[in-house]
């Protein structure tokens, strides 16, 4: 009997070892598989998750208008030149030199003849027009308005006293044909210094200088000055003239200096 339940006893025990080795893997089974559950569910939903993104296109501010940078001050314009002045000669108004338009006057007898001349009587002794008392005294009806001539004077002339002509005016117009050149400076000359004259002077009806008329235009050196008003009394032109008739004119002519090698 006692052999009995102890042996009932060593059996119960060993039982009771053998479920509990059972319990502990069944257990660890479940916690294995929860876990594993766990874990895979996890995963799942991770997987599941979506994000959405919305892309939301930023309004960006127009720049800034550029400054306007104030105009610059307008440049002063630049004051002109004075121009050169140039003494022109004032010229007279033509004058015709022809009889008078006007009435002629019968002059009072100086000497009394002492006989009485032939009077041919087919001629008209006067023309009536020119005793019209209109016009110039002294003139007759068939003369020219402003003419300072007498009976028989024709074609026109601006007087002896008209003043030098300008080139334009002339038919022909004055040229040098002889007398020394300028002297070059010998200063200058060593130097190698060259220039120019520009000089205004009158030519007279006998083809010379007339003094006192010279006007320095331009001038590069006043050594080059010297030399042409020195030169001048001896140069050589031919006249203008006007109708073949010789006259005065006014001349600008260059005297240039130049170094020939």
């Amino acid at each position: 009997m006692m052999r009995l339940l102890e042996s009932t006893k060593t059996h119960k025990k060993g039982r009771s070892a053998g479920g509990t080795i059972f319990s502990i893997i069944l257990h660890s089974l479940i916690v294995f598989l929860a876990v594993f559950a766990t874990a895979r569910a996890g995963t799942r939903k991770a997987e599941k998750v979506e994000t959405k993104v919305n892309f939301v296109q930023v309004k960006k501010e127009p720049p800034p208008p550029p400054k306007k940078e104030p105009p610059p001050p307008p440049k002063e314009a630049p004051k002109p030149k004075a121009p050169k002045v140039v003494d022109v000669p004032v010229l007279p108004k033509e004058v015709p030199v022809a009889p008078a338009q006007g009435f002629k006057v019968i002059p009072p007898a100086v000497t009394i003849p002492t006989s009485i001349p032939t009077v041919d009587l087919s001629k008209a002794l006067t023309n009536e027009n020119d005793f019209s008392g209109k016009g110039v005294a002294g003139g007759s009806s068939s003369g020219t308005k402003g003419g300072t001539g007498t009976d028989g004077d024709t074609g026109k002339d601006a007087g002896a006293d008209h003043g030098p002509y300008m080139e334009f005016q002339v038919e022909k117009a004055v040229e040098k044909i002889g007398g020394p050149a300028p002297e070059y400076p010998p200063s200058l000359k060593a130097n190698g210094v060259e220039g120019e004259v520009l000089a205004q002077f009158v030519v007279n009806e006998s083809g010379r200088y007339e003094s006192g008329t010279l006007k320095i235009l331009k001038s590069s050196n006043s050594a080059f000055t010297a030399a042409v008003k020195d030169a001048l009394p001896g140069m050589k032109f031919s006249a203008a003239q006007i109708g073949g008739r010789k006259v005065s004119q006014l001349v600008q002519m260059p005297f240039r200096f130049n170094i020939t090698h």
